[in-house]
This record gives C-alpha cells, structure tokens and sequence, in this order.
C-alpha cells in the first residue's frame, strides 16, 4: 500500500497508509486529519483541500487544470507547489508523496 506523507498546520508530520485509486484529499480525510474540509467532497469547485506539494513530487503529478488553477488563484498561500488534493489521484506511482496542508483562508 502506497504511503503518503502529511504535514499538518501544526507542523506535526503523519505517515499514512493510502489506498490507491483515491485521491489524495480522501486519503487524508479517511486517516482522520480534520483540516483539510473538501466542503465541495472533491468536485473541484471549491479550494478547501488545498496542499503544498513536495517540490521533488511535483513533476510526478498530473498537469494541473484551468478549474483548479482559478480555484487556487482565489486563495492566500499559493505557491509553486499548490495544489487541490482533490485532482490528485493517489496510486503506487506517488508513494511517499509529501504534502503540507495549506493556511486556512
């Protein structure tokens, strides 16, 4: 089982067992971390499961999309590495994929 790497706001760094075919902001959400809100539940119409992406995963990721891209244009902490965890399928491929949950807008 893939493993994902999350960095809560707090600083506090969880391994997590993922299953592949999820996405990342469901891998989170079902491990118990209660700061990522997905208020939308992963239709890419909102930016509440936005995470900074590894720089050494970021290649690895698929190209992002014009929707998700607006989205991340309306938050505060955007940098080269944002991403909605939504649009991230999580698979074999990104195991030890690392994320640090973004400020709350």
């Amino acid at each position: 089982m893939p493993k994902l790497i999350v960095t809560t706001r707090e600083g506090e760094e969880r391994e997590i067992d993922g299953e592949a075919g999820l996405s990342v902001m469901e891998v989170i959400r079902d491990s118990g971390i209660d700061e990522i809100l997905a208020l939308c539940g992963g239709c890419c119409s909102c930016a509440t499961c936005h995470v900074h992406v590894d720089a050494a995963f970021v290649g690895l990721l698929p190209k992002m999309g014009p929707d998700e891209d607006d989205l991340l244009d309306s938050t505060s902490d955007r940098d080269a590495g944002s991403r909605l965890s939504c649009q991230i399928m999580f698979d074999d491929t990104l195991d030890g994929l690392k994320v640090r949950i973004a400020a709350e807008d």
